[in-house]
């Protein structure tokens, strides 16, 4: 059962965590923040409904857990957690080339660009 209020905030930065997490609580979600390296026991004891990955500056910080996550999507049904990539360089279309990435956000993380999403998926989830 996924935790749908929960946001998992992964990354190597502790400044970024903080920050991308008062845009979650902002939107009204509770956060979990992790480094990198705990990140797979947070999510396999939390079950956060979102899943906000900084992914560094080349985005490969967390690829050790994209492989995580997809096996936890394909168990649940439900495409769940919602996975969101942090990125400096936004791919065509705003696609990730890995399915497991929902939507990729374009960096500085600002809270005009993050919190709509996240107010949208709590939203989603109330309603």
């Amino acid at each position: 059962m996924f935790n749908h209020e929960l946001v998992l905030v992964v990354g190597s930065s502790p400044v970024n965590r903080i920050v991308i997490s008062r845009i979650a609580e902002r939107a009204g979600l509770k956060t979990l923040s992790v480094d990198i390296d705990a990140a797979a026991a947070a999510l396999a004891s939390r079950s956060p409904g979102v899943v906000l990955l900084d992914g560094g500056p080349d985005n490969g910080d967390c690829d050790d857990l994209l492989e995580e996550l997809a096996a936890r999507r394909l168990s649940s049904g439900d495409n769940l957690p919602f996975v969101v990539m942090l990125s400096p360089v936004l791919p065509p279309e705003g696609r990730h080339p890995n399915s497991t990435i929902d939507l990729v956000v374009a960096k500085p993380i600002t809270p005009d660009r993050l919190q709509p999403i996240l107010q949208n998926y709590r939203d989603g989830i109330a309603g």
